[in-house]
């Protein structure tokens, strides 16, 4: 019976993947199809479209900019989202829940009402501070607090976050000393999964970007879309290309870490 229902969950588990692996690869697949198509019927495949990226200086400022705003919405994230969440639950457990309904929140706000209240906010930014796009890394800390959350609760979860901050503190250890040489290196799965989420949804946000006037990823790609298609989506499947390579790296450092910490323990 044990090995029936091991073959029956494999079995499971094998089609699971497979529908999943066509639902996700058969349009990319089409995507890359269209961006390599030549201009004739006959036409063989070229690589053109991609070659080409960099020829737009929009573009490729666009590119720069929103791997900048992934960069700084990122740091951002972390250095807001991390010491409260530690704080909360070694000062005030009872908070934990007002947190997490705040940090959830956007989830249930729509793009296009963030907007709204937004625009004033952005107005008076562009005519006294800065009407660079980088300011949008506010706006995008917001819409990122949801996923980084439920990833960083689910790596503190799994971390002893008072014996370890307790010890540390009766060794002399400060607070920033707790939080990044302690409880983030027994985190960093989490912190690294937080991290991708929100670079992953800053390369893909298009609707404040493009209410509020500012030129990102997106916006350059439904706009050169109208000129040349195949462009656009060359630079929608390069995007895809790079958080997947992210994702890469990410399950590579987890790894490495956790074989570290194996060998750690094992010294020890």
């Amino acid at each position: 019976m044990n090995r029936r229902r091991h073959r029956r969950l494999q079995l499971f588990r094998t089609i699971v993947l497979v529908v999943l692996g066509i639902f996700f690869l058969v349009p990319i697949g089409a995507m890359v199809e269209f961006s390599t198509r030549g201009v004739g019927i006959n036409s063989p495949r070229t690589l053109s479209s991609f070659t080409s990226i960099f020829s737009y200086p929009d573009l490729t400022g666009a590119i720069v900019a929103s791997l900048e705003l992934a960069a700084i919405t990122s740091a951002a994230m972390l250095l807001l989202l991390l010491p409260t969440m530690v704080w909360v639950r070694l000062r005030v457990p009872r908070m934990v829940r007002v947190i997490e309904v705040l940090c959830l929140a956007p989830l249930t706000i729509p793009a296009i009402v963030l907007v709204v209240g937004l625009a004033p906010l952005y107005q008076w930014i562009n005519i006294n501070l800065s009407d660079s796009i980088l300011t949008l890394g506010f706006a995008y800390l917001i819409l990122v607090l949801p996923y980084a959350y439920r990833s960083l609760d689910a790596g503190l979860s799994g971390v002893d976050v008072r014996t370890l901050s307790e010890a540390a503190r009766s060794l002399g250890a400060g607070w920033a000393t707790v939080v990044s040489r302690i409880i983030v290196p027994n985190m960093s799965s989490a912190v690294l999964n937080a991290c991708l989420l929100s670079v992953a949804v800053v390369l893909g946000e298009f609707t404040i970007a493009n209410l509020l006037n500012f030129e990102n990823l997106q916006v350059a790609i439904a706009t050169i879309g109208r000129a040349n298609a195949g462009v656009s989506i060359a630079v929608a499947v390069a995007s895809l290309l790079f958080v997947f390579v992210l994702l890469l790296a990410l399950s590579f450092v987890s790894r490495s870490g956790s074989r570290r910490r194996r060998v750690r323990v094992g010294v020890t």
